[in-house]
């Protein structure tokens, strides 16, 4: 996902970082609804059945904004509850029925807010695999400002023809398309998606092309194939007048195909621009293993946005432009000759889309290990010490406005420092473990052991303090829960330095290098070492980490 980010803060959010720790430890005081309940837990209408399939027929009227079809649900029934079926579809958008695909029996469904209810018959409990059709239309909600604020876009390119697409992530695809619209379940057996368009236009969405149908009225279904599990809030249409070029790559796992999907005038300009990806790709493989996804191939796609990683077919809207729309984030200058938005979205291909987290309250998973994967191709790129400025210039972004982890069960994400600050502490433990080898291998570890999976936040915490070896709980305590920069704090006295940790969760214990190479083992309590630890008569950090130091008064 990208980002905007907010550099204007007001004086009352300044106030935080005097607040006690205590206080700030996840201190949510947002006022939530049966509604938000309902769209980000796992209840009991989404607890007893898993998503195996989606096929999805989409008919999209420009002129009107309408869009319309039905979505055949497969699924397998995991326990015999009597609670119905919670389907997601937000308003405006209705269902106009819903059937059993087997028995060709009528489903009865009634709505509350953005949630129906499906009352299956008792006399299909039998079945252990099932499929219901589920017939929808309306007019969708329509994106104020995409991606940040989502939902379907209705757009003209530069030679004001029709350009739509869908930004969703956060707001969901329930927004249009009636599914499951939960993070945590993903269709096992992928999704086919069929677009039925205009003959003037292309239609381009996740996954392998498999067919292109001309109708009898003037319209053309394109249907794609995606043959791994995706989120929901990945599934997108592209429609416009698109050319397509390809390419391939040896990669890990043998050819992956790369598929290029512009508008036609930006043909030209795209064929140079982005030869940029399979450097990338390769450099990606490298440090996090092989591609996640070779059966569905790796696309770009223009899109009327700034981007967004949607899965096998990443959004591409930064202009073709290096830096973030022209701008290096890091200020450093170390990000002036790459895109921003290729390397950052297709990153995510890692980290949101092959790791997904079951909470959108955890998306620090998706998004500190994808603004670091920034940071790793600048060290392919231009190699370690550039890669150390770049991350360290990513903090001038950091807000330190609320906790990265959000409030879980209500489909709410935390702050926004999710990011910088999270590839900071990223960079911490990467220093902590002190060999790259080994955190190249935690890297590729966790895009193995939890290869096409969803997870929590403290899966991933765990793992990492295992496959570590490294107490690093109080790490992600500090970082992930409190908004507090941690001070190490001393003072001198004669040929001694006492030096200790302040601002900081109690039993905070990270280890920190010093300017000089030196390592201390500070702790809550002062401690002491000879004044030659000092540069230059003060006590100073390697910049590697994200703290501060201060001499005490």
């Amino acid at each position: 996902m990208i980002f905007l980010k907010n550099i204007l803060k007001t004086l009352c959010l300044l106030l935080l970082a005097t607040g006690s720790v205590q206080a700030q430890l996840l201190n949510h005081e947002d006022t939530f609804t049966r509604q938000d309940s309902l769209r980000g837990s796992n209840g009991a209408g989404r607890s007893w059945w898993n998503v195996l399939q989606y096929d999805i027929q989409l008919h999209v009227d420009i002129e009107s904004k309408t869009v319309s079809g039905y979505n055949d649900i497969t699924y397998s029934v995991l326990s015999n509850s009597k609670a119905p079926l919670q389907l997601d579809l937000q308003e405006p958008m209705q269902i106009e029925k819903a059937e059993d695909r087997d028995t060709k029996s009528p489903i009865r469904f009634q709505r509350e807010g953005n949630v129906f209810w499906l009352y299956i018959p008792r006399g299909t409990a039998g079945r252990k695999t099932r499929t219901i059709r589920v017939y929808f239309r309306g007019n969708p909600i329509v994106a104020k400002t995409p991606p940040w604020d989502g939902g379907w876009i209705f757009t003209k390119d530069a030679q004001g023809r029709p350009w739509v697409s869908t930004a969703t992530q956060g707001i969901g695809a329930s927004t249009w398309l009636p599914c499951k619209d939960y993070q945590a379940d993903e269709p096992d057996r992928g999704i086919t998606f069929t677009i039925h368009v205009p003959d003037s236009l292309a239609a381009v969405s996740n996954g392998r092309l498999t067919s292109k149908t001309s109708g009898q009225d003037g319209t053309t279904a394109w249907k794609w194939t995606v043959s791994q599990p995706i989120n929901t809030y990945l599934i997108t249409p592209y429609i416009g007048h698109y050319v397509n070029f390809n390419d391939t790559l040896q990669g890990e796992k043998g050819k992956l195909d790369i598929g290029y999907w512009v508008l036609d005038y930006n043909q030209e300009k795209a064929t140079e621009h982005f030869k940029i990806v399979k450097p990338m790709l390769r450099c990606f493989e490298h440090w996090m293993g092989p591609y996640p996804f070779y059966e569905d191939s790796y696309k770009l796609v223009d899109a009327p946005h700034l981007g967004m990683e949607h899965q096998s077919g990443v959004a591409y809207g930064n202009k073709y432009l290096n830096g973030y729309l022209g701008k290096d984030r890091s200020a450093t200058g170390w990000g002036d000759d790459w895109d921003f938005i290729i390397v950052h979205e297709s990153g995510h291909e890692w980290f949101a889309n092959n790791i997904t987290t079951k909470d959108i309250a955890d998306m620090w998973v998706h998004e500190a290990f994808t603004t670091y994967t920034e940071t790793l191709f600048v060290q392919c790129r231009h190699g370690l010490k550039a890669a150390n400025e770049y991350v360290i210039g990513q903090r001038k972004n950091i807000q330190n406005d609320t906790p990265i982890i959000g409030p879980y069960g209500i489909n709410k994400e935390g702050s926004s420092d999710m990011y910088d600050k999270g590839a900071s502490m990223i960079h911490i433990i990467r220093q902590l473990m002190n060999n790259d080898d080994k955190f190249r291998d935690l890297l590729r570890g966790l895009n193995r052991d939890f290869y096409h999976q969803t997870v929590t936040g403290k899966q991933i915490e765990s793992y990492i303090i295992r496959k570590t070896g490294k107490p690093l709980q109080k790490v992600f305590d500090q970082y992930l829960r409190t908004t507090n920069i941690p001070v190490l704090t001393y003072t001198r006295s004669g040929g001694k330095v006492r030096y200790k940790w302040t601002n900081c969760v109690p039993g905070f214990n990270m280890p920190v290098q010093l300017a000089g190479g030196q390592w201390l083992s500070p702790r809550e309590q002062y401690q002491e070492a000879p004044a030659s630890i000092l540069t230059d008569g003060a006590l100073l950090a390697s910049p590697n980490f994200y703290i501060r130091v201060a001499e005490a008064s």
